[in-house]
């Protein structure tokens, strides 16, 4: 009995020492304040400029309210005592600012504390529709702009869980997603199951992600059903009229001309494996009345699909309305089976289907890479994008949607990582629709905002890009000491523009500028949310790994500090690696020097307030040119990168080479373990949210198309857990208990962190309750930021 005593005397104090019992904890006064700072407001503009929304956000809710009920299913999480998303952020009030006057005033009789969101326009922009969420329900709610004068819309509570909460129709019109009126009560889950969860293969191929929250069992089916099917309705001012059975409504989106709705639906039988995107669909289109005028598709369970990131269904897919027809489907099908591993000439071909939609569909256009998205001008103009994630390859082609049979013109063909000639986005319009359509001047030239990356930094830019002859011709464009971009163009003839303007000390304010005129006027004037950063200094560097590509670091130093007088500083190293296909890509510029500095909980320039010199967005690339893949040599690759970092910072005279500490988050935390792993560099290590053994993502991972048994090496010697012996250099990992993400499910941290302490490493895993892959609760928050204050201070500074 003494030596049980003994034995449980020991194993008790063991206990108490590897695991604390910890209460919340928050971190030191200078990141406490700067955590705790309020968000600066969300803006929108109607379409002419004419007026803005201003809208306050919350921060971060608590930890109380992040324990709310939740289930996890089918790859979504929602609360079922409002059958909305169980994690979501919100707006809590809105002002309504007239650019013409000047004058502001708030939306008035919302009810308090309310959570906004969905905030949308109306057809005429006259007014505003949104949803309001409190615990119990989710309703529908309208403001007028003249008065701002709020009203609710829906007597029914409404679905905002797997399909469109709601659209406008006209402005008196909404179709809304409501619970159903008949729903009953809620599965009761058995006491006891019934029997065995069994799945079974037949013997096809069925590779799939590492995907969280699948349906586990049949009660999580009947949660399913339950929770998901809605009722659609149309809300006037007359009344509600309910236009369809109770379902699973995916999509009810109301056609240009407001004369037929395009409906998806999902069915049964669920899968365990993928997500509700995978699961059985029917896509039909229905009058407004609910009469199905169409069935378009009976699609099976996407189960079984082949590998690769270009890999898709082999079913019809991406069912859509055309913006600029009155009322025409588009929808597309793989041409190789969905298996971009096949040879074949295209590998998508778009259908279209116009009204009374009793024709054969006419062939619209075929991609030679997987479809992407295609914007609409009118019936003869059209641009369609397809892509090769593979090999990071994107283009832009032009379409005659009247003459299907001219070929199409290519009009941008590049890498995606080439963000040097990227030309942008173009400026898009509403119709005599209210749809969005390309803008397309007289001389058949398109408007184009772009982030204007350049060897400089980010210099975002205005332009017009010929379609006849893809050359472009830039008319503005951001000048130092700020970082401008257009957020609004306003009359695109005119050229007037909304842009938002900001620099390292300035955050985001809005002018509204003649660029023909070229006259400004300030129409925001949002203070500093952030005071005690206005000192800190800040400056875009430059170096070269030992294999010659170009890196970046943007580097943050305490105010008024002097390496001459003050010495080297300790650093706190932050990343995030990515690969690429291309050297030059990978060695281009990203970022800017002149963009506001603005902490945000996941930052690491908290510690510039604590004598740190940090550099973030430190560049990792990992490149694989050709036929090469980057993760071959995925970890030399690491290795040279972060050597070029630390020999920079130090042969500046700032940083102390003795005291460097590095870490990421999600990938970023996998490349911190690996660091720690396979060098000397640094005094401390933390990731937060990683994954840490590829063999228990099998299927790939990031941009991994190989699988395990294709590659073992490659997954084997990527692995920091294959290395966990070598990991002496102090590592902190943190992760969210309720991790959603793909592949980073907690026991990577639970297993990573057992094999370091088995072969005598120092390590420290903190689980944050509640928390998913980002972490929202302000308790959650602020304990992340107390321990790794505590972790630097103890091991690095």
């Amino acid at each position: 009995m003494r030596k049980l005593i003994l034995s449980l005397s020991l194993f008790l104090t063991f206990r108490a020492y590897a695991q604390d019992a910890l209460k919340y904890q928050t971190p030191p006064a200078s990141i406490m304040e700067l955590a705790m700072a309020t968000p600066s407001p969300l803006t929108d503009f109607n379409s002419k400029g004419e007026i803005m929304l201003v809208m306050d956000r919350t921060s971060y809710p608590t930890i109380e309210e992040l324990s709310q009920p939740e289930y996890r299913l089918a790859g979504m999480r929602i609360n079922p005592a409002n059958f909305g998303p169980s994690r979501a952020s919100y707006v809590t009030g809105i002002r309504i600012k007239s650019i013409r006057d000047n004058r502001e005033y708030a939306v008035t009789g919302l009810p308090a504390k309310a959570r906004i969101s969905h905030i949308t326009w109306s057809p005429s922009q006259k007014s505003i529709a949104f949803t309001i969420t409190d615990n119990r329900q989710i309703t529908l709610w309208k403001a007028n702009i003249a008065s701002g004068a709020a009203t609710r819309l829906s007597a029914r509570a409404l679905n905002d869980i797997a399909g469109p909460v709601f659209s406008w129709i006209d402005d008196n019109r909404i179709l809304a997603l409501a619970v159903p009126a008949a729903i009953g009560n809620a599965p009761v889950k058995p006491v006891a199951p019934e029997g065995p969860t069994v799945q079974q293969t037949s013997g096809k191929a069925a590779p799939a992600a590492t995907y969280q929250d699948m349906l586990k069992n049949p009660y999580d089916e009947q949660l399913f059903d339950y929770y998901f099917q809605s009722e659609p309705l149309i809300i006037s001012s007359t009344g509600e009229q309910t236009i369809g059975k109770p379902a699973i409504y995916v999509n009810a989106a109301p056609s240009p001309d407001n004369q037929y709705l395009l409906v998806e639906t999902l069915h049964r039988p669920y899968s365990y494996l993928v997500g509700a995107s995978r699961f059985p669909t029917e896509v039909a289109i229905w009058k407004l009345n609910g009469e199905e005028v169409k069935k378009l598709a009976i699609n099976p369970l996407d189960e079984v699909r082949p590998k690769g990131f270009d890999a898709t269904s082999n079913y019809p897919r991406q069912f859509s309305w055309r913006n600029d027809a009155p009322a025409t489907i588009t929808w597309v099908q793989a041409l190789d089976g969905g298996d971009p591993k096949k040879e074949v000439p295209f590998r998508d071909v778009v259908n279209m289907l116009a009204a009374p939609f009793t024709a054969a569909p006419t062939e619209l256009v075929k991609t030679v890479n997987r479809f992407a998205g295609i914007s609409w001008a009118d019936n003869q103009l059209a641009l369609v994008t397809d892509a090769n994630s593979t090999q990071q390859h994107t283009r832009v082609s032009r379409i005659d949607p009247s003459h299907p049979e001219k070929a199409p013109m290519t009009i941008i063909d590049r890498s995606e990582n080439d963000r040097y000639n990227d030309p942008g986005d173009a400026v898009m319009v509403r119709n005599q629709f209210n749809k969005s359509v390309l803008y397309v001047s007289p001389s058949h030239e398109l408007l184009m905002t772009a982030p204007g990356a350049s060897p400089e930094g980010d210099r975002p830019f205005l332009a017009t890009f010929n379609l006849d002859n893809s050359k472009q011709r830039i008319l503005w464009r951001s000048t130092a000491p700020y970082y401008e971009q257009v957020a609004k163009v306003t009359d695109p003839a005119k050229l007037v523009v909304v842009t938002a303007r900001e620099s390292v000390t300035s955050p985001v304010n809005y002018y509204l500028q003649d660029l023909k005129k070229k006259t400004a006027v300030a129409l925001t004037d949002f203070p500093h949310p952030q005071p005690q950063l206005k000192g800190v200094q800040k400056q875009l560097l430059k170096y070269k790994r030992k294999d010659g590509v170009d890196l970046t670091a943007m580097l943050y130093l305490p105010e008024g500090y002097d390496p001459a007088k003050d010495g080297r500083l300790p650093v706190f190293m932050w990343a995030y690696p990515r690969e690429y296909k291309s050297a030059s890509d990978a060695a281009q510029v990203r970022g800017s020097a002149y963009r506001f500095t603005r902490v945000t909980s996941g930052s690491a320039i908290f510690w510039v307030t604590r004598g740190f010199a940090v550099m973030d967005a430190t560049e990792m690339p990992i490149v694989g040119e050709g036929d090469k893949e980057p993760n071959d040599t995925f970890i030399e690759q690491l290795v040279m990168n972060a050597e070029a970092a630390v020999n920079k910072i130090t042969e500046m005279g700032i940083g102390d080479k003795n005291r460097i500490a590095v870490g990421g988050h999600s990938y970023g935390a996998f490349m911190t373990s690996n660091l720690l792993a396979h060098t000397n560099l640094f005094k401390a290590g933390i990731a937060r949210s990683g994954a840490y053994n590829r063999t228990l993502t099998p299927f790939g991972f990031q941009n991994e198309q190989r699988t395990y048994w294709q590659t073992p090496d490659v997954y084997y010697k990527m692995s920091p857990f294959s290395y966990a012996d070598k990991i002496k250099t102090p590592l902190l990992m943190i992760h969210g208990e309720a991790d959603n993400n793909s592949g980073t499910f907690p026991i990577q941290s639970e297993r990573l962190y057992n094999a370091i302490k088995g072969n005598g490493g120092t390590a420290r895993l903190v689980f944050l309750p509640q928390e998913s892959h980002g972490y929202a609760a302000k308790e959650s928050v602020l304990h992340m930021l107390w321990e790794m204050d505590e972790w630097l201070m103890k091991y690095v500074k």
